[in-house]
Parts: C-alpha cells; structure tokens; sequence
C-alpha cells in the first residue's frame, strides 16, 4: 500500500480533552502511523493556545473559535457554524496537501470543508459517524420535527453525509436504521465501523490505590460510570439502581463526568440519602483511567427513547482494562446481544428494572467477576481493536482513490 498523507478533522483532541472520542482518534492516527503514513490533525482550540504541537508524532493544528464545549446551546451553535471556514484557511495557511481524510461526527459542521478540500486535491474522506443529530434531539422532544432550526440543521447534517466517500457507523443495528433514515441514499458507500481501542493502552497507567482509601472503599464493590451525565444517558436509571441496591452494603457507584443531569443526580443522592453513590465532576482522562483501574464493574445506561443504536464510548475502556459489563439500552440495540453473547457482561432494556438489578446482584460475586472480565478483552481483541478500525478505513481509501 502507498504511504498516505492522512489529514483528521474533529471538533475535540489531545491531551486535554476529557472524551472518549478524542483518545479513540488519537489512537487511530498513532496506528496510521505505525502503518507507515503521515497523519495530522485539525481541531478547534477548546484547551490549548498552541497553534501547533506534535503529540506521539502525530503533528496536531488547532484554529480559534469560541466555545463548543459545556456552554450554552446557542452559542455553540455559532461557534460550530464556523468551523468549515476555519478548517479550509487552516489548511491553506499551513499548506497541508492530504491524499485523504477522516473526519468525524458530531460535530456535523465540518461538511462544507470537506466538500472544498476533495475537489480541490481530488482525494477521499471517510466519515466516522458516531451521533445522528439533530435526530436524536427531535426523538427526546427537545426541538420539534417541523420547526426552523430542525431544517436548519438538517440541511448541515445532509452536507455532512454527502461530503462523504463513505460513511462508518458503529453497528449493524445503526447500518440498517441509517439506511432507512435516509431513505438508502449512501447503501452503496456505508458499513459498519464499530468503535475502537488500543486494546494495550491502559497498561501503563498505574491504578490510583490511594482512591478506596481516601473515600473509605476498601470493601466495597464498585460500579464505576465515567463520561456525559446527560438526558440521552438516562441517569434517573442510575439513579434508581442505586435506591434499590441500598440494602447491599458492599455495593458502591462512583459516577465520574459532566452533563445536563449531573445536579439531577446530586439532587437525589441528598433527597434519598444515597450514600452508595459517589458523584465526581470529570478528570483528565490518564486520572479517570487511574480511577477506573480499582473498580469492579463497568456501568452504563442509554434513554429508552433513542431510534438510533449507540455503543457508549466508556466500554471500551470497560472492556480493555478488562471490566465486566453491566448496562441497559433502548430496544434493538444490538449491543445487549453482543456483550451478552460474548458473556462480556451483563445488558438489559431500560426500563427493566428488575432484570438490571438482578444482574447487579450477580455481579457482586467475585468469581462471577472475573468470568466476564476474561471474556470482555476477548471482545476487546476481536471485535473493538485499533487495527481492524485502521484496516477498514485504509481498505476503502485505497478502493476510492483507484476509482478515480
């Protein structure tokens, strides 16, 4: 294969950034480049003054915008507008010629620059899609389907897909409901590209043993939550697994992150006293994962709600460490049969609540522990690695620039 020169756009990077997203394309530019190509990244300036910097090799430009990230939705919303413009200046300024690009969504801003830059080089992109939005706004009620800045945003979302070579999406389930959404327009140029991780990157992080100590913890068994607090999470759900559990005193959640439901959470723990919930803003991700390390059991929860079928990016930490899993999610989500199957943990519908309990209560037994953990890095290997997520990027730049 011709070494490439592999331009990333996103909205959110390294080293500061507290997301899954961010560590996921950093890890896949670091094995663009073990594979031998040149790898750059654009990206706003949400943390950093540095214009440029190199990070692992992996060189990393950042443009000036306001803020896009925990601010208010409008004025988000206009920061985001400007990002196509950023990125094709940025580009031009610093005379980057990409063979290819990956770009990645949300945000759904960066369509235009995308446009601009394969017609100007005549080269692919490959969009990483790992959020339908504004449609899962619209299925929650939040904005309403026939109103403005619905088809306001529509409108960046379809510049988005068409600017497109082809589009990964993170499941089967995702496949088949995209294709119907937008009614098989891009059958021929979708597939499925589940998320990833450097399934050896949490081996040197040392776990932080000072952690049980400090919030007296040392018996306990811990459901560990990192990530967005948020609506489509359904904390309510965390929430009342907890209550429930409160007769298990060896059962501790500690939820780590930020999002619109973190003082919904706060204001439960003081209403019903739940001293089996230790709620935590977000930390750097090297301190999260050092957090991570001393937990037992992995959490996650998804609104019932949603039409689309999201793989939470916090198990892939989950699985890596290797943590059992335990979650629940909307209906025809197909990773309750993934996890489940593999027997990498334990997954249910929400708003079944008494299945998530009983599971929770399984997932006290050590040994029983240990069964899933083995089972989820197998999961890990197979089906969650960086490389296969390369490979599959790789194969369908390599098919699209032999077309042309």
């Amino acid at each position: 294969m011709a070494k490439m020169k592999i331009l990333i756009i996103t909205d959110d990077y390294l080293p500061k950034s507290k997301k899954v997203s961010a560590k996921m394309l950093h890890e896949l530019a670091c094995e663009f480049y073990k594979l031998g190509h040149q790898v750059c990244c654009v990206t706003p300036n949400n943390y950093s003054d540095s214009a440029h910097e190199v990070i692992n090799e992996i060189e990393v430009f950042r443009f000036k915008t306001g803020a896009v990230k925990n601010t208010g939705k409008l004025k988000r919303l206009i920061n985001e507008l400007r990002f196509s413009n950023k990125v094709w200046k940025l580009v031009n300024k610093n005379n980057l010629k990409p063979d290819a690009i990956v770009y990645y969504s949300p945000s759904i801003f960066f369509g235009k620059a995308v446009i601009k830059l394969k017609k100007h080089f005549s080269i692919p992109s490959y969009l990483v899609l790992r959020d339908f939005f504004p449609q899962w706004t619209i299925d929650h009620g939040i904005i309403k389907q026939q109103s403005l800045i619905a088809k306001f945003l529509r409108y960046y979302e379809s510049v988005n897909y068409q600017a497109a070579s082809h589009i990964g999406v993170m499941s089967p389930a995702n496949l088949s409901w995209f294709n119907s959404y937008t009614d098989k327009r891009y059958i021929e140029n979708c597939s499925v590209l589940y998320n990833w991780v450097d399934t050896d990157s949490l081996d040197s992080i040392a776990p932080n043993v000072e952690f049980r100590q400090k919030y007296a913890l040392e018996d306990k068994v811990i459901f560990i939550y990192g990530g967005n607090i948020g609506f489509a999470q359904n904390m309510q759900n965390v929430v009342n697994l907890a209550y429930q559990m409160r007769s298990y005193s060896q059962a501790q959640f500690v939820l780590i992150g930020q999002g619109d439901e973190y003082q919904l959470v706060a204001n439960a723990i003081k209403k019903f006293e739940l001293n089996n919930i230790l709620l935590l803003p977000g930390v750097s991700q090297k301190e999260y994962f050092s957090i991570q390390k001393i937990a037992d059991v992995g959490l996650f929860s998804l609104h019932k709600d949603h039409k689309a079928h999201n793989f939470p990016g916090k198990i892939l930490g989950y699985v890596s460490q290797p943590l059992p899993v335990l979650g629940s999610v909307n209906s025809g989500n197909d990773l309750m049969e993934l996890i489940n199957k593999r027997n990498a943990g334990l997954v249910s519908l929400t708003g079944d609540d008494s299945v998530l309990y009983a599971n929770a209560i399984k997932l006290l037994d050590k040994r029983c522990r240990q069964e899933y953990a083995m089972n989820a890095k197998r999961l890990a290997k197979s089906v969650f690695s960086v490389e296969s997520a390369a490979e599959k990027i790789l194969d369908v730049f390599v098919g699209k620039r032999s077309e042309n």
